[in-house]
């Protein structure tokens, strides 16, 4: 059986980026060494992984992926003045 995990990435502007994944590791080490050079990743330099939830079917980890991205202002720059 498969393990697939939805993660979440802090950055050094404030910014979470929330992904899923099969291989934790090696997708935390990609975005670390910032091996796709034009990513969202890439441009707000993720460098902290801050949470992750183990899942056994892709469908609920995805499913877990938008609801963090629905409930929280996650893969854009957050306005410390807004509070949001």
């Amino acid at each position: 059986m498969v393990v697939v995990f939805t993660f979440l990435l802090i950055f050094t502007h404030t910014v979470l980026y929330v992904g899923v994944t099969a291989d934790l590791f090696s997708r935390v080490t990609d975005h670390k060494e910032k091996v796709f050079p034009k990513s969202f990743t890439t441009k707000y330099q993720a460098y902290k992984l801050v949470y992750y939830e183990p899942f056994y079917s892709i469908e609920e980890a995805i499913a877990r992926e938008k609801q963090i991205k629905k409930s929280s202002p996650c893969q854009r720059p957050l306005n410390p003045l807004k509070g949001t």
